[in-house]
């Protein structure tokens, strides 16, 4: 039976609207203005006087003489956009130059991070030079010559003679269609009592929602190609935002990074509209075959089922959070095309064999052959795809799908699965490695066969943690936080919340607080002793300047906090139908909510002594299923239901649920 509407327990926002006010929004990193000054003076060097008066002060004169005299600014988090400053005197040979850098660890007055290609002298990038004569009054720069991301902006006198300037300000270009950064309509808010910082997972949270903002750039702000210092190459053939891989680094399309950047967009911004964009970009790189590109314009790079996979699996996210069949409906014929050009490598194993041509994944070595990732993605693209043939009419196909996937999950349990260890091996091979992805992906989608399936693999996996996170045994000396994005998922599905927790506070604590980081969005990698020399020797040739600090496949935690520790889960188109069962984690209490098309989803519960409450708001005319750990019966809104299994069914509104742990 289900239970209908009976007190109010949270503030409701109105639609459409901001989240609810709370301590939460001390941690927001999304600045107030889309104008933005530097907070500090980082270094000086040489002849340089008055440079405190260029932070947060438009009238103060700083004056640089000398040549290679230079101030470094810090702007005290990740930014980027367009520069602009006056010059208020100078002589016919004054000259000066600007670099960049996201960490401190690269300052340098002769070179900026490496943005385009990464290079051994990591000085691909150099300065953005102003030569002389230069003109006095307002400086800004042109979209071309804007910084997509960068915490620390060096300027440097360039000749003997001196200049003198005021009022630099930065004009942020991420998030164009937003005019309020701010303006989250979800949130999230737990104390971790196990971690230095009481606020970490909090923090984490907002970390993970400002990295997708700055990795949410203008459709014409990508980067040029071939390398050169030019913001304004178009990222595919449409008109607004798109949501890319990094704020600095290539700031193109690579549509496997919305295995995770999509699902934080929505469960923090409830802002879709990049991702549709970037679908149709990759929906148009459609060759004969039905086979679709890796990464959108200007790179174009071809070769990878799992991006292909990554692209059907995500038209269905963006599906289910927005109820966008239109779109669906719009390229639903090239999704089904690339979808048959995936199942043509399904061979006689019942498993896709992955040509070695289409094995380009994140970087991981043994993508090709019967490879475990990219089996575990082709049985999500097919159940997803079976949802999406329903909602366009085709029953037919949508029961081909579901058979088909049945086939590939008996085919990956029986040729992929190594009782002795607990885990899939990634491949059929004897020697094979057992892979922290094809593990992690297998839980996340459901390809194991029981609870403790799920387990055991948690528990695997954990061989392979080190203090700062799972070393992949897919590349060598890499702890990757796009697969460790989807390993917390899989042990908060496991039932193991207290591990998940345990992951995030090694990995993305080690990202948030290290001072090599930019400390407010989320690094694409790192190694094992917690170096930037990610991918050192797998393609950035020893360059760790090439690292991206704001990387949107790495926000895994803000989506599964919301996901797992709130519990919120939409079972049907825009939580019609959801289900609410919060994984406790160790934690003595947790809040936030999310927002889509029917209204806002509300959580908050804690623990005291022996028992748990949770407050429930979710929209009307919707109805889901609550479930909570412990013993004996629910009581809800007042009322103890007979149920003893710890579940409820109930209707959309706002409702107090208790129940003894």
């Amino acid at each position: 039976m289900l239970i209908s509407l009976y007190t109010v327990v949270l503030a409701s926002p109105l639609c459409g609207a901001l989240a609810p006010q709370g301590p939460w929004d001390a941690f927001n990193y999304s600045p107030a203005s889309k104008t933005v000054r530097p907070v500090s003076v980082h270094i000086i060097s040489g002849d340089v006087r008055g440079a405190q008066g260029l932070v947060q002060n438009s009238s103060a004169q700083a004056t640089l003489s000398g040549n290679s005299s230079y101030v470094v600014l810090d702007w005290g988090k990740e930014v980027g956009g367009r520069l602009s400053m006056n010059i208020d005197n100078a002589t016919s040979f004054s000259e000066f130059s600007f670099s960049f850098t996201e960490s401190p660890e690269f300052i340098n007055p002769n070179h900026s991070d490496d943005s385009c290609q990464a290079v051994a002298t990591q000085n691909s990038d150099g300065v953005q030079s102003f030569r002389a004569p230069l003109a006095t009054g307002p400086l800004t720069q042109t979209i071309g010559q804007q910084r997509g991301g960068f915490r620390f902006l060096t300027i440097v006198s360039n000749s003997a003679d001196p200049l003198i300037i005021s009022n630099i300000s930065l004009a942020i270009t991420f998030m164009p269609h937003w005019d309020d950064l701010r303006a989250y309509p979800g949130y999230f808010s737990a104390p971790d009592p196990g971690f230095h910082d009481m606020d970490f997972l909090t923090k984490l949270w907002y970390a993970g929602a400002y990295t997708v903002q700055t990795n949410t750039i203008d459709s014409h702000e990508s980067r040029q190609y071939p390398c050169q210092w030019a913001n304004n190459a178009s990222g595919g053939p449409v008109d607004g935002p798109i949501l890319v891989d990094a704020a600095r680094r290539s700031r193109t399309i690579w549509p496997g990074d919305w295995g995770i950047s999509t699902h934080t967009a929505f469960a923090s911004l409830n802002d879709l509209l990049p991702t549709k964009n970037g679908l149709t970009v990759m929906y148009t790189t459609q060759d004969s075959t039905g086979a679709l590109a890796y990464s959108g314009p200007p790179i174009n790079a071809r070769g990878s089922d799992t991006y292909i996979a990554w692209i059907l699996i995500t038209t269905y996210e963006y599906y289910l959070y927005t109820g966008d069949l239109t779109f669906v409906e719009l390229v639903w014929a090239k999704y089904t095309k690339a979808l048959s050009f995936l199942e043509s490598q399904v061979d006689e194993t019942g498993l896709a064999d992955v040509p070695a041509a289409f094995s380009s994944d994140w970087a991981r070595s043994g993508g090709a052959g019967h490879n475990s990732a990219f089996n575990a993605l082709l049985y999500r693209t097919l159940v997803t795809a079976a949802d999406l043939a329903t909602a366009v009419g085709n029953s037919t196909l949508a029961a081909a799908y579901l058979a088909n996937s049945t086939l590939i999950k008996a085919a990956y349990n029986a040729l992929l699965w190594d009782a002795s260890a607990g885990l899939f091996r990634d491949n059929d091979l004897p020697d094979s490695i057992h892979p922290q992805d094809g593990n992690s992906l297998a839980v996340l989608f459901n390809l194991t066969t029981s609870s403790a399936q799920n387990q055991a693999i948690s528990q695997g996996l954990t061989q392979f943690w080190t203090a700062l996170g799972p070393l992949s045994p897919e590349l060598n000396d890499t702890i990757i936080p796009f697969i460790g994005g989807f390993e917390v998922q899989a042990h908060f599905i496991a039932g193991e919340g207290e591990r998940a927790i345990d992951l995030i506070e090694r990995e993305w604590g080690y990202m948030l607080y290290t001072n090599l980081s930019v400390q407010s969005t989320l690094l694409e990698g790192f190694t094992a002793n917690g170096s930037l020399s990610y991918r050192a020797a797998a393609g950035y040739f020893d360059d760790p300047t090439y690292t991206s600090h704001a990387h949107a496949w790495s926000t895994g935690p803000t989506p599964a906090l919301s996901f797992y520790v709130l519990g919120i889960q939409l079972t049907t188109v825009q939580g019609a139908t959801w289900s609410i069962s919060p994984v406790l984690s160790g934690l003595p209490s947790a809040e936030g909510g999310l927002e889509t098309g029917l209204g806002f989803f509300g959580v908050k519960w804690q623990v005291e002594g022996q028992t748990l409450s949770l407050t429930l708001q979710t929209p009307a005319g919707t109805e889901g299923v609550v479930t909570l750990p412990g013993t004996g019966p629910l009581t809800v809104d007042n009322y103890v239901q007979s149920t003893s299994s710890g579940s409820v069914e109930l209707e959309g509104g706002n409702h107090t649920i208790t129940r003894q742990l």
